[in-house]
């Protein structure tokens, strides 16, 4: 069998974004500045290849070059990229605790899930301790439209993310699946107008859940924590005794994050 072979062009452009990074994480609190020559020795290149990089990367702002020295620097939007997975961390840390809370209050499986495209990704899971239970693994993914989680985070989406969602279109999973765009619009409105979306065998036979919408200190809905059990457990007048838990434990994870819903409306309605 004949194998293929990346072409000369390609091969050159990750060999660049390879010494990019390289280039990058050289950068410490002790040599915060280092410069061409002193970057050229640690990453074993031609100075000239390092310039081309550097000159790159500053125009990025991944980069900054000193102007007393001629030194460079890790520049704002790699601070920027950093805050932004301290943020992710803070949000998990934040989390954990009130999804603990609630998964000892109802003994049932709590799941906390972020959109990603059309999909929802599950990024903590506890399961209960009882014997028949619904195990998901961290990084899973499910489709939004037939999770009671995807639904709660859909609800509150801009038009377009909600457009791009029906475009792709509302695949049948079981025969509870909302597959009319209509129909599901009209799913989503009932969950903005009650707080919390509820998914009845609508992605797997014999599984229920319910969850509730979590936002970020400006009032976007970033996540969704929810409850899921067998049907068996989580009958439907279960499901609506736990909606309260699970909205209240959003709101906690949603004030941790600094969400004030006064604050938050007043700004919206200034921007």
């Amino acid at each position: 069998m004949e194998r293929k072979t990346k072409p000369a062009a390609e091969k050159t452009r990750l060999s660049s974004v390879a010494n990019a990074i390289r280039l990058i994480k050289t950068f410490s609190d002790e040599d915060y500045e280092i410069g061409i020559s002193e970057l050229g020795k640690r990453l074993k290149l031609p100075k000239s290849t390092v310039h081309r990089l550097a000159s790159t990367l500053v125009d990025a702002g991944m980069l900054e070059q000193s102007e007393e020295n001629g030194r460079y620097r890790l520049g704002l939007v790699v601070f920027e990229l950093g805050s932004l997975v301290r943020r992710k961390m803070d949000f998990y840390s934040e989390a954990k605790p009130v999804l603990m809370a609630l998964r000892d209050k109802t003994e049932e499986s709590v799941h906390l899930a972020i959109l990603v495209n059309s999909s929802i990704m599950y990024i903590n899971s506890l399961e209960t301790k009882k014997a028949i239970r619904m195990r998901l693994e961290v990084g899973v993914r499910k489709p939004a439209h037939s999770t009671a989680a995807g639904k709660a985070i859909l609800a509150f989406q801009p038009a377009d993310v909600l457009a791009r969602v029906l475009a792709e279109g509302l695949n049948e999973h079981t025969a509870n699946t909302i597959v009319d765009a209509e129909e599901f619009k009209r799913e989503l409105a009932l969950i903005r107008t009650r707080g919390f979306a509820t998914a009845d065998e609508e992605n797997e036979v014999g599984v229920r859940s319910v969850a509730a919408p979590v936002r970020d200190h400006s009032g976007n809905v970033i996540a969704a924590i929810s409850i899921a059990g067998p049907v068996q457990r989580l009958t439907k007048k279960v499901m609506a005794a736990f909606a309260p838990d699970v909205v209240s434990a959003a709101e906690s994870v949603s004030t941790r994050l600094g969400y004030h819903p006064l604050r938050s409306a007043r700004a919206h309605r200034l921007a």
